[in-house]
């Protein structure tokens, strides 16, 4: 359900561009947007995590020099610093804080080696710094109705890739079973 209010606000921002084909308005809405994100997280679990925090920071901030400045490039660099913020997140906590963020994040969930929780690290590093450098090849090589259209479908279909290669990661080195492996192994 997270996910899918996370999503809201970038498929809102889409669709008032396609109606509008005006990027101000669409951001203008997207800042809205957010902010009704944050206000609904609030309600519904009396707090609102960093990253909602972050996401909001950055798109009222980015979204406010668009406005101020009637210049795309602020909102058409926001994935792109959302993405390295992330990728300097994990590997700056790995390496400086000597705390794996992801494991941090999910090792409740899922126990694994210290070895390939720092796999995982590294991959979605490296996944988070290609988004945001492949947003920028989009947004500066691209008219605004290609860049508007990947930013609702091409960052949702890289984070599906992600997830599908940490899976067949995990799968192939044996940390997880997919329901074929198990049905095969004898109680």
């Amino acid at each position: 359900m997270k996910q899918f209010a996370e999503f809201l606000p970038i498929a809102i921002f889409a669709g008032v561009y396609f109606y509008t084909k005006d990027i101000f308005i669409s951001t203008a809405v997207l800042m809205g947007a957010m902010l009704i994100q944050v206000a609904v997280e609030y309600a519904t679990t009396r707090k609102v995590g960093r990253q909602t925090w972050f996401l909001f920071g950055s798109v009222v901030v980015l979204g406010a020099l668009t406005l101020a400045f009637r210049d795309q490039t602020f909102i058409q660099w926001k994935p792109t610093l959302v993405n390295w913020a992330f990728c300097v997140a994990l590997l700056g906590s790995y390496f400086v804080m000597k705390v794996n963020l992801l494991k941090k994040m999910l090792g409740e969930q899922i126990k694994l080696p210290e070895r390939v929780w720092r796999n995982l690290a590294f991959g979605w590093s490296g996944g988070f710094f290609i988004a945001g450098a492949l947003n920028l090849v989009v947004a500066f090589n691209f008219d605004m109705d290609f860049w508007v259209s990947y930013k609702l479908v091409g960052g949702f279909a890289l984070t599906l890739i992600y997830i599908v290669i940490t899976m067949v990661y995990l799968v192939k080195g044996g940390h997880i079973q997919d329901d074929d492996t198990k049905a095969e192994q004898p109680n």
